[in-house]
C-alpha cells in the first residue's frame, strides 16, 4: 500500500479490526518512511447498478459521491463519521438486494433521505430542500411540520 503522505511503497499494518457488521476490514497503517500512520479499509469489490439521471444519462454509482452529499447535509452537525458510514453501508445493502441492473437517481435519493432523517433532522430537511427543488416557502414548511410530528 503506497503511503498517501510520502507516496513510499512500504507500509506496515499495525492493526487489523473487522466492522461490526462484518461487512469490511479496517486496517491502521504505518509508512516505513516517514513513520506517519492512516488507516485504510477493505470491502469486497461488488457490482452496483448503474445510476440513471434525471436527465435519461447513465453513470456508474460511486460510493464517494453518496458520501459527499451526505457530508454536505451533515456539515456542522454532532454525527460522527462511523454512523454516516453504517448508513451508507445499508444504503449499498438495499441497492445490491434490490437486484436491479439500473436504479433511478430519485431512489438513490429517497433512500439516503430515510438514512439521513434517523441521523439528524437538521440533516434531512437540508437534504430534501435541495434535493426536491422546492418552489416556495410551503413547500418548506410543509416538510418541516412532517419532521416535527
Amino acid at each position: 500500500m503506497k503511503c498517501p503522505f510520502c507516496s513510499h511503497s512500504e507500509t506496515q499494518v499495525m492493526e487489523t479490526r473487522v466492522s461490526e457488521d462484518g461487512d469490511f476490514i479496517r486496517r491502521r497503517r504505518q509508512c516505513s518512511s516517514c513513520e506517519k500512520r492512516f488507516t485504510t479499509y477493505e470491502r469486497p469489490d461488488v457490482s452496483f447498478p448503474v445510476v440513471v439521471k434525471k436527465d435519461g444519462r447513465r453513470i456508474e454509482y460511486e460510493r464517494a459521491k453518496l458520501l459527499a452529499s451526505m457530508k454536505l447535509a451533515l456539515r456542522k452537525r454532532p454525527v460522527s463519521i462511523e454512523q454516516v458510514d453504517s448508513a451508507i453501508e445499508r444504503i449499498e445493502e438495499k441497492l445490491l438486494n434490490l437486484g436491479l441492473r439500473e436504479i433511478p437517481s430519485g431512489r438513490i435519493g429517497e433512500l439516503v433521505m430515510r438514512e439521513l432523517k434517523k441521523l439528524d433532522k437538521v440533516a434531512y430537511v437540508r437534504f430534501a430542500s435541495v434535493y426536491r427543488s422546492f418552489e416556495d416557502i410551503d413547500e418548506f414548511k410543509t416538510l418541516v411540520d412532517e419532521v416535527r410530528r
